[in-house]
C-alpha cells in the first residue's frame, strides 16, 4: 500500500520523437492516480533540468523514448535521491540500446532472431541473405525501423538509419505473429497479438491518431494453443530477465510458422493509455487500468532508493 501523504510527479512529454505519445500516456496516468485518491502532479519534462514540485516522493516516469527510456532521466534522478518507477538506469541503457539488448539475449538463451551489426554510415550490406531488418540501434516506437527485401532497399534502409547513429542493428526477417507479453512483478501477462493492416506495424499503425493513418487491432487474449502461449511467455520472461529489468516492461515476440517463438525487444516504458498494449494485458488478467498504475507505484517505491 502507498504511504497515505505520498506526492507522486508523473513525469511525461520529454524531448524526443514520441513526446506526444507521451503526454497522452501521463495524463491517463494522473487521471488514474488523482482518481484512486493519489496526490499526483503532472510534470512536462522537456530536458534534463526540469523541476520536481516540493515534496515529491515518486516519480512516475512515462516518458517514452529517448531520456525517459535510455537511463538519462533515471540518472538524474538518482542524483536527486528521488525514486522512481520502472527499470533502474542500468537495465533501461542495456533494454533501450538493441545491440547491447541482443547480446544479453544471445548469452541468455532467450530464443531471438540472428543478427549482425554494420557501419550505417559506410553502407557497407551485411552477409546475410534477404530479406532481413535494418534497424536504429537506440529508437523507440519502430522509428528507424526497415523491412528490406532487395539491395537498393537495404542501402536506402542504412541510409536513414545513419541519421540516429553510426550503427545499424541487422537482424534475419522472422515471419510470423506480432506478439506482446507484459511482464509484472516477475511473471507474465496475457498475450496481445498485434495485426497491423498492412503487416508493419509501426509508427502510423501504432498511433493512428497521431498519423491519420490507419490503425492496427489488437486480440487478447492471443488466440493460442496453450502450449504455444506458455512457449512465448516463456520466452518473453527471459528476455525481461536477462535484460535484469526492474519492476515491469512489454516484450515483443514474433512466433513463426512452426509456433517458434522469437524475442524482439524489451521496452521498459511502454504505452500507458488505457488502450495500450499493457494495461490491454492487465485488464485480461482482471486488472483494471487504475489499479495497474498503483501498483507500479508501489512496486517500484519497495524497491527504496536504489
Amino acid at each position: 500500500m502507498l504511504p497515505a501523504n505520498l506526492k507522486i510527479a508523473v513525469l511525461m512529454g520529454g524531448p524526443g520523437s514520441e513526446r506526444e505519445v507521451s503526454l497522452a500516456s501521463g495524463r491517463a496516468v494522473l487521471k488514474a492516480l488523482l482518481g484512486e485518491g493519489i496526490d499526483a502532479v503532472e510534470v512536462d519534462v522537456k530536458d534534463a533540468d526540469f523541476e520536481l514540485p516540493e515534496g515529491v516522493g515518486l516519480a512516475f516516469n512515462v516518458i517514452h523514448g529517448t531520456f525517459g527510456e535510455d537511463g538519462q532521466l533515471q540518472r538524474v534522478l538518482e542524483r536527486q535521491g528521488v525514486p522512481y518507477t520502472g527499470a533502474g538506469s542500468t537495465s533501461s541503457g542495456v533494454a533501450f540500446d538493441k545491440n547491447l539488448a541482443k547480446a544479453r539475449f544471445v548469452e541468455a538463451g532467450v530464443p531471438t532472431p540472428a543478427s549482425v551489426v554494420v557501419d550505417a554510415v559506410t553502407g557497407g550490406l551485411p552477409d546475410m541473405e534477404l530479406p532481413y531488418v535494418v534497424k536504429a540501434p537506440c529508437q523507440g516506437s519502430s522509428v528507424g525501423v526497415h523491412i528490406v527485401r532487395t539491395e537498393d532497399e537495404a542501402r536506402a534502409a542504412l541510409d536513414d538509419v545513419s541519421r540516429y547513429g553510426a550503427e545499424a542493428l541487422i537482424e534475419k526477417f522472422v515471419e510470423g505473429r506480432e506478439l506482446t507479453v507484459a511482464v509484472l512483478d516477475d511473471r507474465p501477462y496475457p498475450i496481445v497479438e498485434i495485426v497491423a493492416p498492412d503487416g508493419v506495424y509501426d509508427m502510423s499503425s501504432k498511433y493512428p491518431w497521431l498519423s491519420g493513418g490507419e490503425g492496427s487491432q489488437y486480440f487478447c487474449p492471443a488466440a493460442l494453443d496453450e502450449a504455444t502461449a506458455t512457449r512465448v511467455q516463456q520466452a518473453a520472461l527471459a528476455g525481461h530477465r536477462s535484460l535484469g529489468i526492474e519492476v515491469y516492461s512489454r516484450v515483443d515476440v514474433l512466433l513463426d510458422a512452426d509456433g517458434n517463438p522469437f524475442v524482439l525487444e524489451a521496452n521498459t516504458i511502454p504505452g500507458m493509455t488505457e488502450t495500450s498494449l499493457l494495461p490491454k494485458s492487465a485488464a485480461a488478467a482482471g486488472i483494471p487500468f487504475a489499479e495497474l498504475c498503483v501498483r507500479i507505484a508501489e512496486q517500484s517505491l519497495e524497491l527504496g532508493k536504489r
